[in-house]
């Protein structure tokens, strides 16, 4: 989406041929953006900013509630009329947390009671907008600053606790005037109105989120060792590695590096005796995406994992702590669910239940791969059902796990 708002070429090196993306290229396509797919996951953006369109057609983001969040930033951002749809999934899904801000900045929405079909009206945004978040949101904070960015105005933002700032880092690689600073225990990021961004190929670094799938099925299943490279390190968004040190992990980092703007390293995971924790508070903006992972993680620790003020769970892809806690019941783990979380009674080892057991992930990409890496130290056979939507954030699930040895088949 930035790279779309550079009127010179722009190739994107790492990019995931995964759904969730490839809706939000296509849409960009529809808009007029002008992208071309190449060999060894390379796309090229080229001259696109002159050219957006008014789409005939709704933008179809599929399952991509992340492409949808930053996409209605940038549209009214350039006050192009547009209709915006969706699948089943995303459909049910509350955007309230973006329209808001967006109104209150001078758009003009009209919105099915706060979700999807929503439709883009022109309008002009408001200049030197300032706007605090109620509750810390990295996808709410982007939303604003691609809307600034788009609409060439100067943003404000105040949020109560620092979040993921992967956007910051790229507005800052592509040479924007963006400058963060803490007052008052809170982060406030000012993005200056009327950027001359700077064309420079971009290299996308691995993201940790997936890798965690890849480290907890080691750790629980005691693999000998297991080594993943060119992880992204950013630190708002390793608090799952530290979590899972905290636990007991011996995770160990190579090879420090940065690649546009973003740190990344090579992670070496050792067998390890993991313990529960508590999570809660600040930590749990930067693993929210981690939390069913994180879960499992928990079910094979020694003692009690608690995790709280994650009630924002339960408004993702699925009401995932209720999908947690499904799951968990059909393995046997003994937990307690609580209103904004989950406490979980860790069993070291291999798990026994009596019988094969099958798990529906509710269509939830997160909830079927944590499940899937579960069954790796169960007894018995787990069949997860609803499996399609990993392929929106992790096309090379199934190849990866089996290449590691992991018994994990469609």
């Amino acid at each position: 989406m930035i790279s779309s708002l550079i009127n010179e070429p722009i190739k994107i090196k790492g990019f995931l041929d995964g759904e969730d993306p490839l809706s939000t290229m296509h849409a960009l396509n529809q808009m007029g953006a002008e992208i071309e797919v190449h060999p060894k996951n390379v796309i090229q953006v080229k001259k696109s900013l002159t050219g957006f369109v008014e789409s005939i057609d709704p933008l179809d983001l599929g399952n991509s509630g992340t492409g949808l969040r930053l996409m209605l930033g940038m549209i009214a951002g350039l006050g192009i009329k547009t209709m915006f749809k969706g699948d089943n999934s995303l459909s049910q899904r509350p955007m309230s947390r973006v329209l808001d801000p967006l109104s209150a900045m001078g758009a003009d929405i009209t919105s099915n009671n706060g979700m999807l079909p929503i439709a883009l009206n022109k309008s002009v945004l408001d200049d030197d907008f300032v706007y605090e978040l109620p509750v810390a949101s990295a996808q709410v904070k982007s939303c604003i600053l691609l809307a600034g960015l788009a609409a060439q105005k100067t943003v404000t933002i105040i949020e109560p606790i620092q979040t993921r700032d992967h956007t910051e880092r790229m507005l800052k690689n592509f040479g924007a005037n963006i400058t963060i600073a803490q007052k008052d225990s809170k982060n406030i990021i000012c993005l200056a109105g009327k950027a001359s961004l700077k064309a420079k190929d971009y290299q996308v670094v691995g993201d940790i989120s997936s890798a965690a799938f890849l480290i907890v099925g080691a750790l629980i299943s005691q693999s000998e060792k297991l080594e993943i490279c060119d992880v992204g390190m950013n630190p708002s968004r390793i608090g799952v590695l530290n979590v899972l040190r905290d636990m007991g992990a011996r995770i160990e980092v190579k090879n420090a590096r940065e690649e546009s703007g973003e740190p990344i390293a090579d992670l070496i995971v050792l067998p390890s005796k993991l313990s529960g924790v508590i999570l809660d508070g600040s930590i749990i903006p930067n693993i929210i995406d981690e939390i069913p992972i994180l879960s499992i993680a928990a079910a094979f620790a020694e003692g009690n994992t608690i995790i709280r003020d994650a009630a924002e769970l339960r408004v993702k892809e699925s009401d995932r702590l209720s999908a947690i806690s499904n799951g968990l019941a059909k393995l046997g783990v003994v937990h307690e669910n609580l209103d904004d979380g989950i406490k979980i009674q860790g069993n070291p080892g291999l798990l026994d239940i009596p019988r094969p057991v099958q798990i529906d992930s509710s269509h939830d990409h997160r909830i079927a791969m944590s499940f899937l890496i579960a069954g790796l130290n169960c007894n018995q056979p787990i069949t997860v059902l609803e499996c399609d939507n990993i392929f929106t954030s992790f096309p090379t699930f199934l190849e990866l796990t089996a290449s590691l040895g992991y018994n994990i088949e469609k």
